[in-house]
C-alpha cells in the first residue's frame, strides 16, 4: 500500500493599509500556524490604467514603483506580526506576500482559487462605516472558493481609527 503525502493547507489573507490590518494579519498568522499551512498574504491596488479603459479618458500617469511600494509596506508589516507571535518565526510553515493589481475582491477570490481558507477584515478603507460588512468583505462571503473567515477589528484598533478621525 503506498502512502501519498497529504499537501500543506494554504490559507491566504487580505491585507490594506487600515488600521485593523494588524489584527487580520495577527488572525491568519497563528491560524496558519495551527494548521501548519503556507500563508499568502494578498494586497490589492487599482491600476488608474484600468478605470482610463473603462470609461475611454486619459489614463492618468502609472507609478511604475506603486506595486513595490505596496509589496514593501506588506512585507514589513508581516515581518512586524509574525515577530510578536511567540514561535512565530519557527512554526510558520511558508509564507508569500504579494501586491496585485485589481480590485481587491476580484484580487482576494482569485488568490483563494484551491486555498483552504480565506481571511478578510469586515470594513476596510470604504466611506460606509455603517455597514456590517463591507463590499470586499460582502463579496468575499457571497464568492469565496473556499471556507472564509470575517476577523473583525479589536478595539485597539477600532480606538486608533476614531482618533485619526477626531484629528481630521
Amino acid at each position: 500500500m503506498m502512502m501519498h503525502e497529504q499537501a500543506a493547507e494554504r490559507i491566504v489573507v487580505g491585507v490594506d493599509q487600515s488600521p485593523t490590518a494588524r489584527s487580520i494579519l495577527e488572525f491568519a498568522v497563528r491560524e496558519a500556524i495551527r494548521r501548519g499551512a503556507r500563508l499568502d498574504v494578498v494586497t490589492a491596488y487599482h491600476d488608474p490604467q484600468y478605470w482610463a479603459i473603462a470609461y475611454g479618458v486619459p489614463a492618468p500617469p502609472v507609478n511604475p514603483g506603486l506595486s513595490s511600494i505596496l509589496l514593501s509596506g506588506t512585507k514589513k508589516l508581516v515581518d512586524e506580526v509574525v515577530g510578536e507571535i511567540p514561535g512565530g518565526r519557527t512554526n510558520l510553515a511558508a509564507i508569500r506576500v504579494d501586491a496585485l493589481p485589481g480590485s481587491a475582491a476580484n484580487v482576494l477570490l482569485a488568490a483563494a482559487e484551491g486555498a483552504d481558507l480565506l481571511v478578510v477584515g469586515h470594513r476596510g478603507h470604504g466611506g460606509f462605516t455603517s455597514m456590517v460588512l463591507g463590499s470586499v468583505g460582502m463579496q468575499c462571503v457571497l464568492h469565496a472558493p473556499c471556507p472564509i473567515t470575517v476577523v473583525r477589528p479589536t478595539t485597539a484598533a477600532v480606538s486608533v481609527r476614531k482618533l485619526e478621525g477626531a484629528r481630521s
